[in-house]
């Protein structure tokens, strides 16, 4: 029988292993039957458990109980807040961060179309980390006034862990009456988030990136925010979210995020230590790499471009060393595109699409970035070798 090779798990920003505890907490409340809906006995506690993760969520997070809806995950989460505020406010114009998940870019440009109601689009220019610049929105704010309907910025690049002074700009979009959306899917469990403090109308987050179930999230919104309907049913969550509840998934959830936060402190500290001693090894053992990001980001993303190579190639290659991490970039029935985060860096097409983002969690060790440092070089020798004789040959190796 063959030896199976050990998997070193490097794409936790992809989806990170569920906590035991959440898994111990979604079997039992799975084992007991009850609508959180329904009137009678079982479907009162099921409402209870449902209200109890609400309370636990809000008390992490800066916001009041009845601020939590409960989504299927970050996508929900920001096409609601994004369609939903868009089409609550009278403002034509809404702008968005050039670096946004695509959950966020693709929302706002439905906006632009006749069904989405002809919304004046403006993609915010990012600096050299990656953040919308606050000062940019308040021009625009100044520009526009009450034309300003949404501006969307994330709290952490998904690519490159940037964190966006998403306070700074959510002060001059409400000046004038805008709504202000983060994606916090990467930041929640990760870094401290004060739905408050931060002054926005809406938050997104997703349970499976903080060691929760996948296909649970929140969207946080203001209590005082306009925001219509994309959905349409029961109306379960304040009406603007219809569906079942799941009830173990919300458990779930509500169990890892207290997990994360309790230990956030010192996790930041290890998983820094970790990610740099990744990046500096890798950075030595392949000649010309370049670190993509830097200044104030998240402590477990790594992003990494290697010159001459496909990060296609390098995925391919690292799997079979047993390294598992993604490039990082969108990838749309099959045909792999450059990274729009990159490109709005300013890399060219040919490094936007030889990137890795290596990212670490709870469960990553040093023999994971220790395996993943000494894969890199060969793999790379290898992917270049493969990239030459494509050129050779006339073939795109992209």
């Amino acid at each position: 029988m063959p030896t199976l090779r050990p998997v070193h798990y490097l794409d936790h920003a992809a989806t990170t292993p569920m906590r035991p505890a959440a898994v111990a907490a979604y079997a039992e409340a799975a084992s007991v039957v009850g609508n959180a809906s329904s009137l009678h006995g079982s479907g009162r506690r099921a409402r209870r458990r449902v209200e109890e993760a609400r309370e636990s969520l809000a008390h992490h997070l800066g916001c009041r109980p009845s601020e939590v809806v409960f989504t299927s995950g970050g996508t929900e989460s920001d096409n609601l807040a994004v369609l939903g505020q868009a089409a609550a406010h009278d403002g034509d114009l809404v702008a968005v961060g050039a670096t946004e998940h695509h959950s966020v870019l693709d929302a706002v440009a439905h906006l632009a179309t006749g069904r989405g109601g002809n919304k004046e689009i403006r993609l915010l220019p990012v600096d050299t980390r990656g953040a919308v610049v606050p000062d940019t929105v308040r021009e625009l704010a100044e520009e526009a006034g009450p034309r300003l309907a949404l501006v969307a910025t994330m709290l952490a690049n998904n690519e490159i862990g940037t964190l966006g002074d998403v306070a700074a700009v959510a002060g001059h979009a409400r000046a004038v009456g805008a709504a202000v959306h983060t994606d916090a899917v990467q930041a929640v469990g990760h870094v401290p988030v004060d739905f408050a403090a931060l002054g926005v109308t809406s938050l997104s987050l997703s349970a499976h990136k903080f060691g929760g179930p996948l296909g649970v999230g929140a969207l946080i919104l203001d209590r005082g925010a306009d925001c219509l309907p994309i959905g349409f049913g029961g109306g379960q969550e304040r009406d603007l979210r219809s569906g079942s509840v799941d009830v173990p998934g919300v458990v779930a959830m509500a169990v890892a995020l207290e997990e994360a936060v309790r230990e956030m402190e010192a996790e930041t500290r290890r998983l820094t230590a970790l990610r740099d001693r990744l990046v500096d090894g890798v950075l030595a053992a392949v000649p010309g790499a370049i670190a993509n990001g830097g200044g104030e980001r998240l402590p477990g993303i790594a992003n990494i471009t290697f010159p001459g190579c496909s990060g296609e190639s390098l995925i391919l290659l690292l799997d079979a060393a047993g390294i598992e991490c993604s490039t990082g970039s969108a990838c749309t029935a099959g045909v792999a595109e450059p990274s729009h985060v990159l490109l709005a860096l300013g890399a060219d097409d040919a490094s936007a699409r030889s990137s890795l983002r290596l990212s670490l969690g709870y469960t990553t060790t040093e023999a994971d970035v220790d395996a993943a440092i000494a894969a890199l070089g060969p793999a790379a020798d290898r992917a270049r070798v493969a990239g030459l004789g494509l050129a050779r040959a006339g073939v795109s190796a992209s």
